[in-house]
């Protein structure tokens, strides 16, 4: 070792990399990465394992049971965050990688901050084939870890120890932008992992990173403004971007300010506290009355940091107005300028605010009052679907309303991803504080309720976390409810037992299909299963019981709200009742020929709707 140089294998070069970086949160300068998630194999033990237990008490090494559900965590972290702090993740070759591959996706569908660490195959290749490795027959250089590629934004495979440096130079400009950001895969093999060299003592000092903050080009400004003064039925879309750039009190200025009503995604539910008289709630598919009512004739759409998906624009055909436009106010151009988008390439805390310095004093004319009147029909439909009754099995929504009741929706922070319930929680989910609403339905993935749930506790300690989840995801993953235990982060899990995949049953029946394969009564069986969640449950260290009833559910959730572990409900849920008040159409495609005559009408139906597709995308 020199002054200027300090011998470290690869792995401690990497760990004290991260140790390093800061960012500052609420005028506090914190580590930027809040620790590392890993379960160790003959891939990663020896090098980045033993890298990580010689800083374990200054630098957290997490254990979990899945590797998938590990990273789901740290997605979860970072997002309960809004992206100002975030996780790595380190696994073996071979499986322990590919589990990652899945919560790759979650995360790059997302835009969220994560490093997956996956071992490699040997860089010298003297062993191979080594345990675990993928050989390809036509190409030497590949190995598991190409499947990261696409769903990685910045992929890197490290061979030699000296490629680490402008790799990790690299991976932190991609998990601090606002553009590029998302998950990075440093793919280690397994012996560089353990080699050492002379790395530069300048990396490894402090840095801290800051939110950047584009501003708008001049013309672009100018000509958004122009089209919103000549807009008579304005409405906003609210995405994730407006939480991540810390932007709800400014989105809620300009919403006052012009007299737009604002509507919100499923990434940027909470961004607006809907109590307000302009808070429309949800849009699009899974959207409220009131949201819908307006999108369906406005005229001008400002959609703020969203990526503008199928269930936001009624798979594009909500919009009905011919003379539509839209204005994209996104730090991503990609975004900004879909569906015939005019861009407003900018920040939206700082774009919001120039945007309406440049407004003036123009104002919606009756805008906001057909807003409360919307929100007023629409609050006496969804208090009927909310409130409690006797049925013998409920519906989503009823229990939705006990969770509310009983836990309140200020301090609370509600999880889900997948299935039926994301659509209910999207419209009748009442947050009221920035990240109340988690929700992860870019991907909609499956098993993700309950590690995201435990990190959204990691990332939120003092605030109560509620993760509500179907029988079917959580047979899916639920391995992570016993770590949520061993790490003493407390969740209250509301499993809701409606016996097999009840929402893509009511998708398939309502495209014309027959009930085959979804509800368990459906399914080929031998032994009809008859799954006891609370023992389960209570083998995984949780606190764990069944209710019967609505009246139930809300005793228990308000009576284990002090439990010092993590305690799941159970409660029976009826598989068909859904909220009718709301929603739109959405664009599954339904056979043109089949043998059976439901299909003929659905189609029909399909055909019907389709027709109002907007054609530019």
């Amino acid at each position: 070792m020199t002054a200027k140089t300090i011998r470290l294998t690869v792995s401690q070069a990497l760990v004290r990399f991260m140790m390093a970086q800061k960012t500052v949160v609420d005028g506090e300068t914190l580590p930027i990465f809040a620790g590392c998630w890993a379960i160790f194999g003959h891939g990663n033990v020896a090098g980045i394992g033993e890298a990580l237990h010689a800083v374990k008490d200054e630098f957290p090494t997490y254990r979990a049971h899945n590797e998938q559900g590990m990273a789901h965590a740290a997605i979860a972290f970072a997002k309960a965050s809004f992206r100002r702090r975030f996780m790595a993740c380190t696994t073996s070759i071979g499986p322990g990688a590919l589990n990652l591959v899945t919560a790759a996706g979650v995360a790059h569908v997302n835009r969220l901050p994560v490093l997956f660490l996956p071992g490699d195959v040997f860089a010298n290749r003297l062993p191979d084939p080594v345990l675990q490795q993928v050989e390809d027959f036509g190409d030497g250089t590949v190995s598991a870890s190409d499947c990261f590629r696409p769903v990685s934004r910045y992929f890197d495979r490290i061979q030699r120890p000296e490629q680490l440096i402008p790799a990790l130079q690299r991976t932190m400009q991609v998990l601090t932008d606002p553009v590029d950001c998302g998950p990075v895969t440093l793919s280690l093999c397994q012996d560089v992992q353990a080699e050492a060299y002379d790395f530069p003592a300048a990396l490894f000092d402090e840095k801290v990173w800051t939110t950047r903050r584009p501003r708008p080009d001049e013309d672009e400004l100018a000509r958004a403004a122009e089209l919103i003064r000549a807009a008579r039925k304005p409405v906003i879309v609210s995405g994730g971007g407006v939480l991540y750039s810390d932007a709800t009190a400014e989105l809620l200025a300009f919403a006052e300010r012009h007299g737009v009503p604002v509507a919100v995604t499923q990434a940027g539910k909470s961004s607006v506290d809907e109590r307000h008289d302009l808070a429309l709630g949800a849009i699009g598919v899974t959207g409220t009355s009131a949201a819908n009512a307006l999108a369906s004739d406005a005229d001008l759409v400002l959609a703020v940091g969203t990526r503008l998906q199928d269930f936001t624009t009624g798979s594009w055909a909500l919009f009905r107005a011919e003379t539509l436009a839209v204005i994209g106010l996104n730090v991503t151009p990609y975004d900004a300028v879909k569906h015939g988008g005019v861009p407003l390439v900018a920040d939206a805390k700082v774009g919001l605010g120039l945007l309406s310095e440049a407004l003036g004093d123009w104002r919606a004319a009756g805008q906001a009052d057909r807003a409360k009147a919307e929100r007023a029909r629409w609050f006496e439909a969804a208090d009927e679907a909310l409130a409690a009754t006797n049925a013998e099995l409920p519906s989503d929504a009823q229990v939705i309303g006990a969770v509310a009741r009983a836990r309140g929706t200020q301090d609370t922070i509600v999880v889900c991803a997948a299935g039926g319930l994301p659509g209910e929680l999207e419209k009748l989910w009442a947050p009221t504080r920035p990240g109340g609403y988690h929700m992860e339905y870019g991907f909609s993935c499956m098993g993700y309720e309950i590690a995201g749930g435990l990190g959204a506790k990691m990332a939120q300690p003092d605030r109560d976390v509620i993760v509500m989840v179907g029988d079917g995801s959580y047979m899916m993953l639920n391995s992570e409810l016993a770590t949520s235990v061993m790490l003493g982060h407390k969740i209250t899990v509301v499993l809701l037992d409606n016996r097999g995949y009840g929402c893509i049953n009511r998708l398939q029946m309502e495209c014309g299909g027959a009930n085959f394969n979804n509800l368990l009564e459906d399914c080929r069986y031998e032994v009809f299963p008859e799954i006891d969640f609370v023992a389960h449950a209570r083998a995984m260290g949780a606190q764990a019981e069944k209710v019967a009833s609505i009246a139930e559910l809300e005793e228990a959730l308000a009576r284990t709200k002090a439990n010092a572990r993590s305690t799941v409900i159970l409660i029976d849920t009826h598989p068909l009742t859904v909220t009718e008040a709301g929603g739109h159409w959405w664009d599954v495609v339904v056979p043109e020929t089949s043998e059976r005559p439901e299909i003929a009408p659905a189609r029909e139906r399909y055909e019907t709707n389709r027709a109002f597709q907007r054609a530019i995308n």
